[in-house]
């Protein structure tokens, strides 16, 4: 475990039962961990998007008297960042500044590949494999699946919602599958978290890749990696999620011996078509 102000705070986090409202106070101080520690309680409930009450809460669940005492243990275990703050850009230059400190707490995830490298075991071991992702995480489990299908020889995409998921759930499990891989990401649709639990009900193992340690999907997830959203612009960017995704591919593609046998494979067959533009 790294021992950054984010890892601290989610080690923190970890061990209470927060319910969404809190959740979301937690996500959005991990994503600001190195400024929280100097935040008031009001400027915490703007950022997170809840009532001044609800950080006063939060606090109280986790153990402290109040705000306050919380505030006080923040700077002694997760000290503020030196570096300037974010006032001198412009609304699109924070956004992406935004999502490059999204990527720097995934990369201070990964320092522990551990559990990327289960979740690459379980994808390729999985005959069929599940890929799910349904509304805003549709185009991340497409991506994913589309890669995948190089070098597993079954990928079965599940991006639209209907009483049709859990009939196919039940085909590929009856075919063999042992694991569904969910991207699930804002706003979480409860068919997702519904889906999750059928999965898991018919003895799937589910890896999700979510927004955060404490998304709706966590209590039915058998492994979760979390990947933050940049929510500074009217719709989620979703750079972090897109990229773990990558790295879940390659961590796959490590235990599927002739992954590279498949995609030598393809390249020969895409030149012969003429495929693609030299």
């Amino acid at each position: 475990m790294n021992d950054s102000p984010a890892a601290r705070l989610q080690q923190l986090f970890e061990s209470h039962r927060l319910t969404p409202t809190q959740r979301r106070i937690a996500h959005s101080m991990v994503r600001r961990a190195a400024d929280v520690p100097f935040l008031s309680s009001v400027e915490l409930a703007e950022l997170a998007g809840v009532s001044q009450p609800s950080v006063t809460r939060f606090a109280v669940a986790l153990g402290f008297d109040g705000y306050p005492a919380l505030r006080r243990h923040l700077r002694e275990v997760a000290p503020a960042s030196s570096e300037a703050g974010p006032d001198a850009y412009n609304e699109y230059q924070q956004a992406v500044h935004a999502e490059i400190e999204n990527l720097r707490h995934l990369a201070e995830l990964l320092a522990d590949p551990s559990p990327v490298e289960r979740a690459g075991r379980l994808l390729a071991a999985s005959r069929p494999l599940l890929v799910l992702g349904l509304r805003a995480a549709s185009s991340q489990a497409r991506g994913f699946a589309y890669f995948a299908a190089k070098v597993h020889p079954d990928v079965r995409l599940l991006d639209e919602g209907g009483t049709m998921l859990a009939d196919r759930i039940d085909a590929a499990r009856r075919a063999g599958a042992s694991a569904l891989l969910c991207f699930a990401l804002p706003r979480h649709p409860k068919e997702v978290v519904e889906t999750l639990a059928y999965a898991r009900s018919a003895g799937l193992t589910v890896v999700t890749v979510a927004d955060s340690a404490f998304a709706p999907v966590a209590g039915h997830s058998d492994l979760l990696i979390p990947a933050a959203v940049g929510t500074g612009l009217a719709f989620d960017t979703a750079c972090a999620p897109m990229l773990l995704g990558r790295v879940l591919l390659e961590a796959m593609c490590d235990d599927l011996p002739d992954a590279q046998a498949r995609l030598e494979e393809f390249d020969a067959q895409a030149a012969a078509r003429g495929l693609f533009v030299e």
